[in-house]
């Protein structure tokens, strides 16, 4: 991971106007009052047998609380904060703003600061099944956590 690299897309995301309707962008997806950015993707497990799976789960946490290091010297100690009581009540038919809706259907947890200019930034590991990539995740918002 190229943390400088990883510190420049978030700092960019802070500074960007958020899009007024859901689309991609150019390092992930936004829509009204966020954005996100895919910092890192790892290759797929349908060839794996769940050997590699592990190791690679590990790292992508180990990388994300090492970026969090980083943040920390900008914004202060992280909250971690699980997103599981969010994935049940978006499955017990709550609606919830995005991005924390959405982000809580393949992202368990995340790292969260809040910003002097009063935007979240978020930092999670996401993987959506057992075979697929998990991906690093950066997400800058004005909406607060639920």
């Amino acid at each position: 991971m190229d943390i400088a690299k990883c510190l420049a897309v978030i700092d960019e995301l802070c500074a960007a106007d958020f899009p007024r309707q859901y689309g991609r962008t150019a390092v992930g997806e936004g829509g009204p009052g966020y954005l996100t950015a895919e910092l890192q993707t790892s290759g797929d497990f349908y060839e794996d047998g769940g050997s590699e799976r592990e190791e690679t789960e590990a790292q992508y946490e180990a990388d994300r609380d090492a970026l969090g290091e980083r943040l920390r010297g900008k914004w202060g100690p992280a909250q971690k904060f699980s997103l599981y009581s969010t994935f049940e009540r978006g499955v017990d038919g709550e609606d919830l703003d995005e991005p924390w809706a959405s982000l809580s259907d393949h992202v368990p947890d995340v790292h969260l600061w809040r910003t002097d200019a009063g935007r979240w930034v978020a930092l999670g590991v996401s993987q959506w099944d057992t075979e697929l990539p998990f991906q690093l995740l950066a997400v800058v918002t004005v909406m607060d956590p639920p």
